[in-house]
């Protein structure tokens, strides 16, 4: 079998009948976990845009520039049926493609027919064989981790965790293997450990959060704050670790995911709905104490944030804000406003309101020299 750092790439021509899908395909870590092949087709057309894919094949047929990579089912075995562990949306493209079946099947009804040569060409497929999946980590990790068909964040962490775990590798080695000059394998690694942790001891549950998307970006995002890491009792390089919250912190890991997520069973929304601003509101609200006490007691993340702010800080943004507004309407007053009574009622109550914060700012200014 071929090298792939040191023999020159061999094309085998296999039939696609002893071509499977890969059950631990990355990318369908937060889709299915299933192993049977009919699933796993149909969670490819369900959710990783085959029909694109199929589309283009249908018309200009498979590129040999481009074959699939292929490991035996049965390690040491070089002989099919071989899981095909790069390449699987341009697989489940020809099955659908050539078994009218297997369309209908997994409501793949869009595809169009092809012709009667194209189908011939299809029946075997251009493949390198590798002899596992070791021998390709650095590769994927390129590829797919740092480079040119980046996978989702959280089929990013899988993949790290497995080459760390299996392939017994460090986030250094990986982090040089890949290239990654911005932290990405620590940072989604670190988020993938606490939310194996979370669904093991804190009864965290994928399927039952609010949305239908799981966002696993606002948990690695959050995790790498330092606030929220002493929330959790950890630190940077403690975080790494396998189940790094002890089990005082647990509750807090617990909310952290609630506050991230929410839970449809018990009907909760999360807290954050949107990366910015929501969770660097969520970083000042967790760094201090006054406003995580009154998130706690039910209040907004934005009214807690405030609180967060202290005084003199929300002093000086709302006088800003209030500033910027004047000047707006100003600006807007000879095109905009048509007389009605009510608004020159409301501009003289913000004139008395004016006048009022002056006199009183002016008198704090003449104490305080």
């Amino acid at each position: 079998m071929p090298d792939q750092t040191t023999q020159k790439m061999v094309i085998r021509l296999l039939p696609v009948g002893e071509l499977l899908l890969d059950p631990e395909n990355p990318r369908l870590e937060a889709v299915t976990s299933s192993k049977d092949q009919m699933e796993l087709v149909r969670a490819m057309w369900r959710e990783m845009a085959v029909d694109e894919v199929a589309l283009s094949i249908a018309e200009n047929g498979f590129f040999e520039e481009e074959p699939l990579f292929v490991i035996p089912s049965r390690p040491g075995r070089d002989e099919p049926p071989f899981i095909v562990v790069e390449g699987n949306r341009r697989l489940t493209a020809v099955k659908l493609l050539l078994d009218e079946k297997l369309r209908t099947a997994v409501k793949a009804t869009s595809l169009p027919p092809i012709s009667s040569q194209r189908l011939q060409q299809l029946q075997k497929l251009p493949t390198s064989v590798y002899p596992d999946r070791k021998a390709l980590w650095a590769y994927f990790g390129f590829r797919h981790v740092n480079g040119p068909k980046e996978w989702d964040s959280l089929s990013k962490a899988s993949y790290i965790a497995k080459v760390r775990r299996e392939y017994n590798k460090s986030l250094d080695e990986i982090t040089r293997k890949i290239g990654d000059q911005h932290s990405t394998v620590r940072r989604i690694y670190r988020g993938y450990v606490l939310l194996e942790q979370a669904e093991k001891a804190t009864g965290f549950n994928r399927e039952d959060i609010v949305r239908n998307r799981f966002y696993f970006s606002h948990l690695y995002t959050a995790a790498d704050y330092p606030e929220v890491q002493k929330f959790l009792g950890t630190n940077a390089d403690d975080s790494l670790h396998e189940n790094p919250i002890s089990t005082r912190y647990l509750p807090s890991l617990a909310e952290l995911m609630l506050w991230l997520f929410g839970s449809r069973e018990r009907s909760i929304q999360p807290i954050v709905q949107t990366q910015a601003p929501d969770l660097s509101y969520l970083r000042s609200v967790i760094g201090n104490k006054s406003a995580l006490a009154a998130l706690r007691s039910g209040i907004s993340l934005a009214r807690a944030y405030a609180i967060s702010l202290g005084d003199t800080r929300r002093f000086e943004e709302a006088l800003a804000q209030a500033k910027d507004s004047l000047q707006e309407a100003k600006g807007t007053v000879s095109t905009g406003y048509k007389g009605n009574i009510e608004l020159l009622n409301q501009m003289e109550s913000i004139s008395k309101l004016t006048a009022s914060l002056l006199d009183e700012m002016q008198r704090i200014a003449s104490r305080s020299k």
